[in-house]
């Protein structure tokens, strides 16, 4: 039945552990399989990817979007058909100072071109001045019905006149700067095409002022929360034939892009790119799944300590009620004793099989002494019962403890001797009067003896001594007993354990003893040890300070802090 009872616990215990570890692991593994597979499929760096993609699509409609608004404000101001000279072509340039070029190409006229005035004062601007000029004059004689059918076939804008741009390569002294022009056809009243109008952002402009502004405003309104706050996303525009920025947002550190896309519209030839700054995806994504493989583990351990602790407080849990168990058991034995005892010699003494006095008197004794014990494991139990309930009181009053001490044994005496015990009683002179609940201490007291006597089977002796030493009283009681082994004497305190010595077992006890001596010392304010060796005996010391006590002629009311622990 006891390995049966045993069996039941063990699965119990391992249902429970089971019930927590199965999904905690399938937890652990599935989470650890979705990082391999991110790991494996770049999915960090895919997602930051997506999000760059759509970044770099919505810069280039807002870069195309403020290209257009430029010309239209440029075009708004361009001389009507017939009206083209350089005065008014003069004007145009003046009020636009972003415009480097202008031109109007009248297939019966001619071209008319003109440049920046602020600007020609600049030899190099003069360069590019005359090298445009030429160009121009060179495409439109060859080029003119070829590309006004190109503009004329292309879709309306929503803002606008459609524009056809293409990029140029504008010399500056010994430098190629990149320029865009931009062409539009220039149409009559009755809405015939009457030339081509032409006009050239400034290549400075361009570099130093249109992209830098464009792409901290772009930087700003599109890209993520996530990716501007620990690691911001920085852009760069370069020429497509060369991988130096054209232009670069404020935080750009260098280093090759994430990802890039080749503009179109208002800007030919350029390619917008996009990074991290200070890192790249590759390393970004490496850390992502590093941290969370960390963060993984990290779990795991708690889970692995959550399931030790919870084995450790089930097997406690099991251990507690088996000692319970044992203890009903044992204190039921413990009373069918002396109650089987008293019935015994009260019923001889009712049916007056006796017949000398001696033998009345020794039967008196026995159930005289029989009820003390009943009495005393009872007592036992309601103090426990009491404690585990928190409301153990106790009366405190001086109380000679020479005199308390000795009274006890000596009600104690005869058991003792009858058991075949030698007994020594050492009580010191000097030891003051104390404030202590009289009956508590004699039941502690009476706890130690009876114990000494219950493991002492070879060897009987005890020795019971009281003095006062550093400031406190220690009252002893020494048995040449089994002993207790070290890794024990702290576990004997505690309710309902009992060492593990087949001796022990043997004897019947409750298990509450000690663990009554230890609550009842604590609420003295004092404590209680052991010194022993196995198979040479025991030293159990109780000690009481001397100049502080619980108060004079008062009930204190003690919890079971001890026991609880």
């Amino acid at each position: 039945m006891a390995k049966q009872r045993r069996d039941d616990r063990t699965r119990l215990i391992l249902g429970l552990e089971l019930a927590v570890v199965l999904p905690a692991a399938a937890l652990v593994i599935l989470s650890a399989l979705h990082l391999m597979s991110v790991q494996r499929d770049r999915g960090v760096e895919a997602a930051i990817q997506r999000d760059f993609t759509q970044v770099l699509q919505v810069s280039e409609k807002q870069f195309n979007q403020r290209a257009y608004d430029l010309m239209d404000a440029v075009r708004a101001d361009f001389p009507a058909p017939g009206q083209a000279c350089a005065i008014n072509l003069d004007r145009v340039l003046a009020a636009h100072s972003y415009v480097a070029h202008v031109f109007v190409y009248d297939p019966d006229a001619g071209l008319i071109v003109r440049s920046q005035p602020s600007s020609l004062k600049d030899a190099g601007f003069r360069d590019e001045a005359a090298d445009f000029s030429h160009m121009m004059d060179n495409w439109m004689k060859m080029q003119y019905k070829e590309t006004a059918d190109e503009i004329s076939g292309m879709q309306v804008q929503k803002r606008g006149a459609p524009y056809y741009f293409f990029h140029n390569s504008a010399p500056r002294g010994e430098k190629h700067l990149y320029e865009s022009v931009a062409l539009f056809l220039i149409k009559g009243d009755s809405g015939d095409a009457k030339g081509i109008g032409g006009i050239a952002f400034d290549a400075d402009y361009l570099r130093q002022q249109f992209f830098p502004e464009m792409l901290d405003t772009v930087m700003s309104r599109n890209l993520t929360e996530g990716h501007t706050e620990k690691n911001p996303a920085v852009m760069m525009v370069r020429v497509r034939s060369e991988y130096t920025p054209l232009a670069a947002a404020s935080g750009w550190d260098g280093g090759a892009p994430e990802m890039e896309r080749n503009l179109e519209g208002a800007f030919p030839g350029l390619t917008l790119a996009i990074k991290l700054r200070g890192t790249t995806l590759a390393a970004l994504g490496q850390r992502f799944v590093r941290i969370n493989f960390l963060v993984l583990g990290g779990l795991t351990l708690l889970l692995a300590g959550g399931i030790v602790l919870t084995h450790r407080n089930v097997a406690r849990e099991m251990a507690l009620a088996r000692l319970k168990s044992d203890f009903v058991s044992n204190v039921s034995h413990e009373l069918r004793t002396p109650l089987s005892l008293i019935r015994l010699y009260a019923e001889t003494l009712e049916l007056g099989r006796l017949n000398s006095p001696e033998k009345y008197q020794e039967y008196y004794h026995i159930i005289r002494k029989e009820s003390e014990r009943l009495s005393a494991l009872i007592n036992n139990i309601l103090d426990f019962s009491r404690i585990e309930a928190g409301g153990k009181e106790y009366d405190f009053r001086e109380t000679d403890m020479r005199e308390l001490v000795h009274a006890t044994l000596d009600s104690y005496r005869y058991q003792i001797e009858q058991n075949g015990f030698v007994f020594e009683e050492k009580i010191s002179e000097n030891v003051p009067p104390l404030c202590v609940d009289r009956e508590a201490v004699s039941r502690s007291l009476l706890n130690l003896v009876n114990n000494a006597l219950k493991y002492s089977q070879q060897r009987k002796y005890i020795a019971v001594n009281l003095y006062r030493t550093n400031g406190s009283v220690k009252l002893e009681v020494i048995d040449h007993g089994i002993g207790v082994p070290s890794q024990e004497q702290e576990k004997i305190f505690e309710k309902f354990y009992r060492v593990g010595d087949p001796l022990v077992h043997n004897t019947k006890g409750s298990g509450l003893g000690l663990s009554l001596v230890r609550h009842i010392v604590h609420a003295h304010g004092g404590e209680v040890s052991v010194n022993s060796t196995p198979g040479e005996g025991s030293k159990f010391t109780i000690s009481l300070p001397v100049s502080t006590g619980p108060g004079d002629g008062k009930t204190a009311s003690r919890g079971d802090q001890e026991l609880a622990g």
